[in-house]
């Protein structure tokens, strides 16, 4: 599962610019990763995640490796800016806010979520380190 993650992501990343790749661009995605723990701090391999858009109701589809890392990449644009998404893992649930400047065309838009035990935690801060050694494996 996570070498197609790597290879679905690294496509997305790096398609080259033209009409028939434009909603590759940044700029019309938005990347949730994080990790997935037990209580003990033990990760929770192959479980389902989903990622829901409120407003629309559309959902995309994630599930960890044996690491309990997962990675899933909405599509939303521009004007998606403070869209809520409420991401299920298992019987958890968060509510996460797209957040990301409309006018950076070359950030990539994203954020971190952590589950432990019985809560979530968001570490948007995290995102981009997270997603460049996601991209370095």
């Amino acid at each position: 599962m996570a070498a197609k993650c790597v290879a679905v992501l690294a496509f997305l990343l790096l398609a080259p610019a033209g009409p028939t790749a434009a909603e590759h661009e940044v700029y019309y995605r938005f990347t949730v990763l994080g990790y997935v723990k037990d209580a003990a701090g033990q990760p929770r391999a192959g479980l389902r995640l989903e990622l829901t858009r409120e407003r629309t109701g559309f959902s995309y589809l994630g599930e960890t490796d044996r690491a309990g890392f997962y990675v899933i990449t909405a599509r939303l644009g521009d004007e998606s800016v403070g869209e809520r998404l409420r991401l299920r893992a298992g019987d958890q649930m968060a509510v996460v806010t797209a957040r990301f400047d409309p006018a950076d065309r070359r950030q990539e838009r994203g954020t971190r979520v952590d589950f432990l035990g019985a809560g979530a935690r968001e570490l948007a801060a995290a995102f981009p380190a997270t997603l460049a050694r996601f991209l370095a494996r």
